[in-house]
């Protein structure tokens, strides 16, 4: 079973999109900041993460530069899920190495498009 990492510092957010992915077979772990993440992700292997910008301790552009960082999580997807929507937001999340871009709410079912793409389950 697939294992996709939820980070963002709204419990609502997290218990949304959770939701979502359970629905689809997938096991969740979550992360109320880029710290707790990268914390939770040391020694186990996640299949995708869900990050948000906006969020205390660290960043989700913080997050993904320092995941890209380390050896066994730099081709791990990761979705970029914010309430950021300009166009320097998106390009910022590109150059850290977020493999997608997208605004909140997403769609249940364009979240599941996603990751169907990026998980081979």
């Amino acid at each position: 079973m697939a294992i996709i990492m939820v980070v963002d510092d709204s419990k609502t957010v997290r218990n949304y999109h959770g939701a979502i992915l359970k629905s689809q077979g997938f096991e969740i772990l979550e992360a109320e900041n880029g710290m707790e993440a990268l914390e939770k992700s040391l020694g186990i292997s996640i299949d995708l993460y869900l990050v948000d910008v906006n969020m205390p301790i660290m960043d989700g552009y913080s997050f993904i530069r320092d995941l890209r960082k380390q050896s066994p999580h730099k081709t791990v997807p990761v979705i970029m899920v914010t309430t950021q929507a300009k166009e320097e937001d998106k390009i910022n999340a590109f150059k850290v190495g977020a493999n997608l871009f997208e605004t909140k709410p997403i769609k249940p079912e364009v979240l599941q498009a996603y990751v169907d793409i990026l998980v081979k389950s």
